[in-house]
């Protein structure tokens, strides 16, 4: 024993005791002054709790899988959100998407349920970015467009008021020679010639500021036109072409401003992943746009139909609980069935329904609130299906 209290012990018999912390061995040094062996504090290791044994344990191969499938929900949740920061007209989508994803992970995990969760944020994230890059090289070319409309209009009464100028300056110098003659009738008739010159100038000025004012009109009409229809880009799915969450949000709070009545229904398309699965992500889309289709169909021109993020949409009810429950009931009937997926002549058929979450708008209640209640009775309606189809639901965040 080379320490009062300390045991010198093999590095092989520590090995089979508890796994202790480098930190509770000291190194030892020969004459030489080389490290010889590792010695354990025995005092230090009986005084260390439970606890503080855990954290010199080493992490078992399940908690090290929960930890890093923890961080990679972590870092879809934090890409949706990213997204939705970088392009709000296009971020919803991508951010619950994301997140639908993150849920599936919260499941039994197998390599092949990992693989296919890569296959479908690889899919998203290229979809988002395409998307986002069209939007973006669209709004860039509007504001050229209007800048390059500004830099003409300007460029042109610069040169109209150069032009002019240099006339004003001829009939200046003519003035000036006036002074100098002497003959009363050839004055008078220098004057009047030059009066004339002078309302001809001047006519030909406001019939040029005319037509300027008209082109930069039209010009200006034209591309308030084209940033309306940016807006409206802005404010609607890519793929469905139906209103985004933002659009749908920005309607809403118009209603509630008003204070005009209106229900809201939340829609879940029951076994889309599975189409997904089966077929990939091009029959997918194709079934999200024919249901979206489907659904505007089946609503009023006073309703607002949106793609609320991934496979699930928004119906806005102009009216009561009581029209909106009828309006419901036959938009069941239209809308649920079957459809074709387009993926050749002979495409499969799949039969498509939704969880719904029908709710009437209280007055007071804000957006968040009523759109709450919605979601709330749509997952309701969802665990049920789960329950007796004998599935466990998942809830995307």
């Amino acid at each position: 024993m080379n320490n009062a209290g300390a045991l010198e012990a093999p590095h092989r018999r520590a090995s089979r005791t508890a796994p202790v912390s480098k930190q509770l061995f000291h190194p030892t040094s020969s004459r030489s002054g080389k490290d010889r062996r590792a010695v354990i504090s025995i005092k230090r290791y009986l005084d260390l709790d439970s606890s503080e044994l855990n954290k010199y344990r080493p992490s078992s191969p399940e908690e090290l899988l929960a930890s890093i499938l923890e961080a990679y929900r972590g870092a879809l949740g934090a890409m949706g959100s990213s997204g939705l920061r970088a392009c709000p007209a296009l971020g919803p989508g991508l951010q619950r998407g994301l997140m639908l994803q993150a849920e599936s992970l919260a499941k039994t995990i197998t390599p092949p349920l990992v693989k296919e969760t890569e296959g479908h944020v690889e899919h998203q994230l290229q979809e988002w970015g395409e998307q986002a890059a069209e939007y973006f090289q669209q709004r860039a070319g509007d504001v050229k467009e209007i800048l390059m409309v500004l830099a003409r209009a300007a460029e042109s009464v610069a040169e109209r008021d150069q032009r002019y100028a240099a006339q004003f300056s001829e009939f200046t110098k003519r003035l000036q020679a006036l002074a100098k003659l002497e003959d009363l009738p050839q004055i008078r008739a220098a004057i009047v010639r030059g009066a004339k010159e002078l309302k001809t100038c001047v006519d030909k000025m406001e019939q040029d500021g005319r037509e300027s004012v008209a082109a930069l009109r039209t010009q200006v009409s034209t591309y308030q036109a084209k940033l309306e229809e940016a807006e409206q880009r802005a404010s609607h799915d890519a793929l469905t072409g139906l209103d985004n969450r933002p659009g749908v949000e920005t309607k809403m709070q118009r209603r509630i401003a008003a204070q005009q009545p209106f229900c809201v229904v939340m829609l879940d398309l029951n076994g889309f992943k599975q189409v997904n699965d089966t077929y990939g992500h091009q029959a997918g889309d194709d079934l999200l746009k024919q249901f979206a289709t489907e659904l505007r169909s089946a609503s009023r021109a006073t309703d607002v139909v949106g793609r609320w993020g991934g496979d699930e949409f928004i119906v806005v009810l102009a009216g009561n609980l009581t029209e909106a429950q009828s309006h419901v009931e036959r938009m069941q009937k239209w809308v649920f069935g079957s459809y074709t997926l387009r993926l050749g002549p002979d495409g499969p058929k799949v039969d498509m329904n939704a969880a719904l979450g029908l709710v009437e708008w209280q007055a007071g209640e804000t957006m968040k609130e009523v759109l709450g209640r919605a979601d709330a009775l749509m997952y309701k309606q969802k665990a049920e299906m789960h329950k007796q189809s004998g599935a466990a639901p998942t809830r995307p965040s």
